[in-house]
């Protein structure tokens, strides 16, 4: 790519509530430093002269309980950069661990608004882990890089719970771990580039990674907005914050010990308390003030958060604190720089005792204002106090080290000033907007010029497209549609008398030769697509043509050589015949007695860094494929490349081979006789178990879904899927 060419950069945020103005911060816990770090990131990048547009892409939410800002479809945030939101899933605002179900509603939803506009970004950056799933399937889909930032990472929270006595009953049940560790170990395994924030980070975080790979880490460390915060200035009006927290105190003008965060177990807040609760020295010297985020009602609030702000108010009374600490009920984010100035007033100290710290944005923001810090040695604090030098750091677990730091910067003379004058100085040379945005395109710009991967072509609605069709019908072959010679007949009749508007496919295991052959041998019905090779190739019209922008799309880092080196000689694993292999394809047959199991042989294969897909289906035939291939996104790169609405696809089949289009939210078919494999589909909405075996479970689910007329999909409402954000006059001319 030419370095004067112009990006287009998606940034995906899927989780909390983001708008341009008046951030919501610790709301909940979704609420937090993300929200504003992706919104900050937005603006910075579209201020570089090198990019062209900047789309934040996050959910849209329509729920009283919430602003109406979040149900614009699309906001403005500065000059080449917007706020876009893709309704998927409940209309209603849910928390991100709730939220798993329908991720794959998102990539559907975000591909439409790309093709609506013609915006197809040149890199997608995916922000924790539900958009570096959704993110990362994207990036596949339109044949881009993708870009991640775990933010804070599954694998560490579960041992962290574990440590701290949770079971992982319990654990699972309340966060889907497993489900968004699988979707980190996706994200790193199809990322180009990840961004990080701190080295910590990445040792701690990431290392334990199947899929961790260091080449690929970079730390680009973020900035602060150095316009907000920024040391005390004369004549400056006081904030409604410093009124709230000046109201619960004797002694307002005493120096502030500050603590902002959420109250959260994690926080360690009522470690904070217990310290300034037990020392009459610090108690003589400084007020405490807690900024928990925002509240209407303490009984309303989520369990954990509840449970917190219960024990904090349970301690002031222990220790008698009353007009010594100050615990504000609400703070508008816009008041936040003043009051990090009014604590640089009282000559006060900015604390964050927490229990590990990914980062530590606010300890940037104290900084900049010239507040001196005491902070938690885990996590991103240890990298900002080495750069900048504005305080201590101190065991989060140790009572006796907090209060020592404590009452050093606020009693030892020069202490103050020293760190009050480093943090200044240093926040501009090392933490900026401007810096980080110029390693971070510096670093994207290289991952393009490596690339090389063809971009697919928006198709407009007067190009080359599935002859009047509007729907289409894609079925497996082995005992989906035969094992029943007269319902095969008979679905071949439905189709054969079937509106003009309806298609019929063929997606497979099998090669294209074979299927070729038993089209003929079938009397089938001339198929308008097929997908064989288990997603691998994609064949359109009477002429069966080749989609050769697929085989190059997923062609990216495929080496079939070497799996079979890795492969071969594994007790219990057999090569199959030369006529089941193909180009992108290598498969083998497992004696299940004696072969590893699915996750061991997925491991194997990531040990020896081969990024691929492994299928498996019937328990003992496995198929290994591009990481780009599979039957799930061939689906989608169909429904892409030829305007099909993804609900408008009926899939059908009976084994793991096809459940990769079974589950993308298609309208899916199993026929009577699956096997066990699918039965973990039953929890999705869109996959209907038939009670018809073979091609009768088909017929059955085309008569289910009324799909031969007007659509119904039971106990769903339609998604609209023609409904994007409304810049449909800057889509791009049909080519």
């Amino acid at each position: 790519m030419s370095e004067d060419k112009k990006l287009k950069i998606a940034l995906i945020s899927l989780h909390g509530l983001i708008r341009g103005e008046n951030l919501e911060l610790g709301r909940d816990e979704d609420t937090g430093g993300q929200t504003r770090y992706v919104l900050e990131l937005a603006r910075a990048l579209a201020a570089d002269p090198g990019v062209e547009r900047v789309d934040l892409i996050t959910r849209q939410v329509v729920d009283e309980r919430v602003s109406e800002d979040y149900a614009r479809l699309e906001e403005p945030i500065a000059d080449k950069a917007w706020i876009i939101r893709i309704p998927f899933g409940p209309r209603r605002y849910l928390g991100k661990t709730r939220l798993w179900p329908y991720v794959e509603v998102f990539v559907d939803q975000c591909l439409n608004y790309f093709r609506k506009t013609g915006r197809v970004p040149d890199v997608i950056h995916g922000h924790y882990a539900d958009a570096g799933y959704g993110g990362g399937q994207l990036a596949r889909l339109l044949g881009v890089p993708f870009v991640f930032t775990g933010h804070s990472l599954g694998r560490v929270k579960r041992q962290r719970l574990l440590d701290a006595g949770l079971s992982r009953e319990k654990i699972e049940s309340r966060y889907n771990m497993a489900a968004r560790i699988e979707a980190e170990e996706f994200a790193l395994e199809t990322c180009s580039l990840i961004c990080t924030s701190t080295r910590q980070e990445v040792k701690e975080q990431y290392e334990p990674y199947e899929n961790y790979i260091p080449e690929r880490m970079e730390v680009i460390p973020p900035g602060v907005d150095l316009s907000l915060f920024h040391p005390p200035q004369e004549g400056e009006p006081a904030s409604k914050m410093e009124a709230d927290v000046r109201g619960f105190l004797r002694e307002p003008d005493k120096p502030m010990i500050v603590a902002m965060a959420r109250p959260d177990e994690r926080k360690n807040l009522d470690m904070l308390l217990k310290v300034y609760g037990e020392s009459p020295p610090m108690q003589r010297a400084a007020n405490l003030v807690l900024v928990m985020g925002s509240r209407d009602d303490v009984r309303a609030m989520p369990p954990g958060q509840r449970a917190v702000l219960t024990n904090v108010l349970a301690l002031i009374d222990v220790y008698d604190l009353y007009g010594k600490v100050a615990y504000p009920k609400h703070h508008q984010v816009e008041d936040v720089p003043a009051f990090y100035r009014r604590i640089a007033r009282t000559r006060g100290v900015f604390v964050n005792p927490a229990l590990t710290e990914p980062f530590g944005l606010t300890l940037l923001e104290a900084a900049a204002s010239g507040v001196p810090i005491v902070a938690t040695h885990d996590g991103g604090p240890s990298d900002i106090v080495a750069n900048c030098h504005n305080g201590l750091l101190v065991d989060p677990l140790d009572p006796e080290a907090i209060r020592k730091a404590i009452l050093h910067v606020l009693t030892e003379p020069g202490a103050w000033d020293g760190f009050s004058q480093a943090g200044i100085e240093n926040v501009h040379a090392h933490y900026s907007w401007a810096r980080h945005v110029q390693r971070y395109l510096r670093d994207v710009r290289e991952v393009l010029a490596e690339a090389a991967v063809p971009v697919p072509v928006i198709r407009g609605r007067q190009t080359r497209r599935l002859p009047q069709l509007d729907r289409l019908i894609l079925t497996d072959i082995d005992n989906t549609l035969t094992g029943d010679d007269g319902a095969m007949h008979e679905f071949f009749r439905l189709i054969a008398e079937a509106p003009l508007n309806v298609g019929f496919g063929i997606a497979t295991g099998r090669r294209y030769e074979e299927v070729v052959r038993m089209i003929q041998e079938m009397d089938m019905p001339q198929p308008e697509v097929l997908i064989t090779s288990v997603g691998t190739e994609i064949y359109y019209g009477k002429n069966y043509t080749m989609d050769k922008s697929w085989q190059k799309h997923i062609d990216f880092q495929w080496d079939p050589g070497r799996i079979r080196e890795v492969l071969d000689g594994i007790d219990g694993f057999f090569r199959q015949a030369d006529h089941e292999q193909s180009a992108f394809k290598v498969s083998y047959q497992i004696d299940p007695a004696k072969g590893p199991n699915l996750a061991r042989i997925k491991r194997i294969l990531r040990e020896n860094g081969l990024r691929v897909k492994v299928v498996l289906s019937h328990g003992m035939f496995l198929d290994v494929i591009p990481t780009r291939a599979g039957s799930g996104v061939s689906v989608r790169h169909i429904a892409y490349k030829w305007n099909f609405p993804i609900e408008h696809i009926l899939v059908a089949g009976d084994s793991g081979n096809d459940e990769g289009m079974l589950s993308v939210n298609a309208l899916g078919v199993v026929v009577g006789n699956y096997c066990p494999e699918l039965e973990k589909l039953r929890k999705l909405p869109r996959v209907y178990f038939a009670q018809g075996h073979h091609a009768a479970g088909i017929i059955e689910g085309i008569r289910t879904y009324n799909f031969l007329d007007r659509i119904v999909i039971p106990n769903e409402r339609v998604p609209d899927a023609e409904k994007v954000p409304e810049n449909d006059k800057e889509a791009k001319p049909d080519a």
